[in-house]
């Protein structure tokens, strides 16, 4: 009984940590690359999503419970794990391990991140082009960002190629050796959109 729930926490927190939370890092990265046409294009894009209908609703549903059990459950993951990359060093070992370390480092960031923004939002600071300005033009903050948006962005390009293999999507060594170039086409995709926000915020 408690292998088989052991099985159903990993699938779900696989699932959860693509479908909803991969898709909302997603859109959160493009909504932000709307800054680097400047102020008023970010602040728009920025007021479209702040306006949804049930907006607290659907970031509570879609967004912060499915994050909530990811983050819990994935610390239970990574400080449970038994890293062999000592032992064997082969590629896919270092990316167990690096998704472990990415989980944690990722945590922090969000944490930190929402603290800033929506948190702040809720006691009235406006979420605009000046915030994310405020934040970033200290150097410790840009760089924690950075560090925080790499991060995110690979622990969310290699999840999805375990999500890949754990749901029997892709089984043969071929399969899963085409959605390893994929995927690291895909962090090197977001990475640049989401680094190419902050630099234009500053």
């Amino acid at each position: 009984m408690a292998g088989n729930r052991e099985f159903f926490y990993r699938r779900l927190h696989s699932l959860l940590g693509v479908i909803p939370v991969g898709i909302f890092l997603m859109q959160h990265l493009v909504v932000n690359h709307y800054a680097t046409g400047g102020a008023a294009s970010f602040d728009k894009a920025a007021n479209f999503m702040g306006n949804l209908p049930f907006r607290i609703l659907l970031e509570t549903v879609i967004i912060f419970l499915p994050l909530l059990f990811h983050a819990i459950y994935g610390l239970y993951i990574a400080f449970t794990a038994n890293n062999n990359v000592g032992r064997y060093g082969y590629f896919r070992n270092w990316m167990f391990m690096l998704q472990r370390v990415s989980g944690v480092i990722t945590l922090i960031f969000v944490a930190w991140h929402v603290w800033e923004t929506r948190i702040a939002a809720a006691f009235g600071t406006e979420v605009n082009f000046q915030m994310m300005e405020n934040i970033l033009s200290s150097p410790f903050m840009f760089w924690f960002y950075v560090v925080g948006i790499l991060s995110t962005v690979f622990h969310f390009a290699n999840g999805l190629w375990s999500f890949l293999v754990s749901w029997g999507i892709t089984i043969t060594p071929r399969s899963q050796r085409i959605t390893t170039y994929v995927t690291i086409i895909l962090f090197v995709a977001l990475s640049y959109v989401g680094i190419s926000a902050l630099v234009s915020f500053i």
